[in-house]
């Protein structure tokens, strides 16, 4: 038990240590738990032969991060990327297995060695790349959606090459293991398909399959709603781990992958009303079993092979590295994935992933590899796991950036328009005041210095043009000499006070009417000369702060009517509180003084709310007498 826990604590003080220190550097999560790993195994020793143990332990952090991925998935988001994810995901599996198998035979290795080579090599790190997604926000891009089509793919493939890959076993090996025939039987105890022949085996796995997804559809909701009414949480946390522990358990039964199967559970939940309690549930443990995982990948790196082939080793990770990125690269191509997301989809998927390090294992056991050679090519797998952040790092240094400059030195567009009034920024904030204007005929400049936007209004017809609204010659183009009125509402807020100033300066007839952020840069804009400045979201909050009075029980005109009340308040000491940020030509901002007299308004205003409440029951009463 001793042993355990010190254990334990070696993994999470690695972990505590190393993790906020590469995301401080900006190297991601991911790489942190691998260079953790690195560092109490094979460059300390403060961990050894454990880690294999605990790395199949740890591998269930992959099934219930695939069991969330389901979550976010309904059926028909399904069958919508089912093109991608036959067609490139397929040919990614086909064209990379049959490649690297090429190679393998071309380096003096047999067919069958050469054939088992190709399909573990083929497959990608699920784990890393979607953690890395959902880190950097790159999910819902095409680049990640397309690589995310083949992940899920390569997932559903590794049950055909499980099924496939002691058909390729060496009569060799086999002899030499005739020992191990014990452990086998007892393994295949543990399997409900062993001793069945295929046709039967395959109605167990169909039938296994149809009844998760029935049992999911119609039984799930009566089973949560029944722990639900318990109103205990840690009750539906165990209940959350029951259905994932559950359904994993049973497709090891049936020979199918654990990770499939909670994904197809994933996906049969998906619309259920009890989606996010089950993510919020599992999330924690998804996030530090996979930690745990990539530790173990870290920690499992046997520098004593490496260092005896050092050189070969390098050239063979380097080597797979750059044949999978040219085949993803062509596939790119062929199905059109552009500029940036071609980047991203070809050197994220360039890596050998965990489900090999799992096939690789499977293969020593099922006497298809010798053993030497397993070892070799599992270290190739972990290197380049370990490799892959470093290319996130490039990604997100080298190329993106350089698309976006490309994007933002495009020529700004000749402005052949004039208009009374210039709107610069169409984002959801100057879409609405600019159709507002159009719709009562009041024409408009539009200006907008992120080409993706002005692509995007060009497609519904807003007539809008490319340029930094900032610049003082685009905004002579726009006519700034013969407009009425500017209105700022451009994301970059510096920009924006840089505009105001430099428009109430050169233009003082035009009014600039500005949108702010919060309070601060409200009175940011106001102190840059802005005519009229309004915060982004507060109508939008009176509104709702109105409908929730109206909700709890107070009449529509009355809640109206505090709610105009509450802008009378606010508007009748804004420039009161300016002043005070202001504090008369000295440093700006929230200081005692400020916190002191927003605290008084905050008084007056709660006392403007109790007087109405006061007069509405004294109105009431006399209603009543009457």
């Amino acid at each position: 038990m001793t042993s355990l826990l010190v254990q334990a604590f070696i993994y999470l003080c690695a972990a505590v240590i190393m993790v906020p220190l590469a995301k401080r550097f900006g190297l991601g999560s991911v790489l942190g738990y691998l260079i953790a790993g690195v560092i109490i195994g094979p460059v300390t020793g403060l961990v050894g032969q454990e880690a294999s143990t605990i790395q199949h332990f740890a591998e269930f952090g992959v099934v219930m991060m695939l069991f969330l991925v389901g979550l976010e998935l309904e059926a028909s988001a399904l069958w919508k990327m089912r093109h991608r994810l036959l067609g490139l995901g397929g040919l990614q599996l086909l064209l990379t297995t049959v490649a690297i198998s090429g190679i393998a035979l071309l380096l003096g290795q047999s067919w069958t060695v050469s054939l088992a080579i190709g399909l573990i090599f083929s497959l990608s790190s699920t784990a890393i790349v979607l953690q890395t997604f959902n880190e950097k926000g790159l999910t819902k891009t095409d680049g990640g959606s397309s690589a995310f089509s083949v992940l899920l793919f390569q997932d559903i493939a590794v049950i055909p090459m499980l099924a496939l890959l002691p058909l390729l076993a060496l009569p060799e090996l086999q002899a030499a293991a005739a020992n191990l025939v014990n452990t086998a039987a007892q393994h295949e105890e543990l399997s409900l398909v062993a001793d069945l022949p295929a046709w039967a085996a395959a109605i167990v796995v169909l039938a296994t399959v149809a009844s998760l997804v029935v049992s999911g559809h119609y039984f799930s909701g009566p089973l949560f709603r029944f722990v639900a009414k318990a109103e205990l949480p840690e009750v539906f946390t165990a209940t959350a781990l029951m259905l994932v522990v559950g359904i994993a358990a049973l497709m090891n039964l049936v020979g199918l992958s654990p990770a499939l199967g909670t994904f197809l559970a994933g996906v049969v939940l998906a619309s259920s009303e009890f989606r996010h309690q089950l993510e919020a549930d599992i999330e924690p443990f998804k996030g530090l079993l996979l930690g745990l995982f990539f530790i173990t990948v870290g920690a499992a790196i046997n520098f004593e092979i490496l260092n005896n082939n050092l050189a070969i080793i390098i050239a063979l990770t380097l080597g797979l590295m750059l044949l999978k990125a040219l085949v993803l690269l062509v596939l790119a191509m062929v199905f059109k994935i552009r500029g940036s997301d071609r980047w991203l989809f070809f050197l994220s998927l360039a890596q050998a992933g965990e489900f090999g390090l799992v096939l690789l294992s499977y293969a020593i056991t099922q006497h298809i590899l010798p053993e030497q050679l397993a070892q070799t090519l599992s270290i190739v797998v972990a290197l380049s796991m370990f490799l892959t952040p470093v290319l996130f790092i490039i990604f997100d240094k080298v190329i993106l950036p350089r698309f976006k400059q490309q994007g933002n030195n495009r020529e700004a567009d000749t402005i052949d328009e004039k208009g009374k009034v210039i709107i610069a920024g169409i984002g959801r904030f100057g879409q609405v005041v600019n159709r507002l204007l159009i719709a009562n005929n009041i024409p408009t400049i539009v200006l907008d210095y992120k080409i993706s936007q002005i692509d995007r209004m060009r497609k519904v017809n807003v007539k809008s043009f490319y340029g930094d609204a900032s610049r003082p010659d685009l905004l002579h183009t726009a006519g700034i000499e013969d407009a009425s009125l500017v209105v700022v509402a451009i994301d970059d807020g510096a920009r924006a006070i840089q505009m105001v100033e430099h428009i109430k300066l050169a233009h003082p007839h035009v009014q600039v009417l500005a949108r702010g952020y919060d309070r601060g840069h409200v009175f940011e804009l106001k102190e840059a000369g802005a005519d009229y400045v309004i915060s982004e979201m507060y109508n939008s909050a009176l509104t709702m702060g109105k409908e929730a009075l109206i909700r709890m029980g107070i009449d529509p005109i009355r809640a109206n009517k505090l709610k105009e009340k509450y802008q009378a308040v606010e508007e009748k000491h804004f420039d009161t509180l300016f002043h005070s940020w202001r504090n008369e030509g000295e440093s700006f901002g929230f200081d005692e003084h400020f916190l002191k007299l927003f605290m008084k308004i905050e008084a007056e205003l709660i006392k403007t709310m109790q007087r109405d409440c006061d007069e509405k029951t004294k109105e009431i009463e006399e209603r009543v007498i009457g």
